[in-house]
């Protein structure tokens, strides 16, 4: 799955807000919302980020494998 926990740090580290990205930027809070939540976002989304952040795809967003499901036990 995509997670976007660099996001935030990046955000910070660029001296803006959530407050300011919205307000000023016009990013929509749902999008923001969806982003906390590490839900699906378009790829318009991602580039507008980038641009905002002048920053790489890599700085916003990582590729974390989906957890192995447990394997139930035997039935005896």
């Amino acid at each position: 799955m995509i997670v976007f926990d660099k996001l935030w740090p990046t955000i910070k580290k660029q001296g803006l807000s959530q407050y300011k990205l919205i307000h000023q930027y016009n990013v929509s809070p749902g999008q923001l919302d969806r982003l906390r939540k590490n839900e699906s976002v378009t790829t318009y989304t991602l580039n507008v980020l980038c641009k905002i952040l002048d920053c790489r795809l890599e700085d916003i967003a990582e590729y974390v494998p989906d957890p192995e499901p447990e394997a139930e036990p035997e039935a005896e």
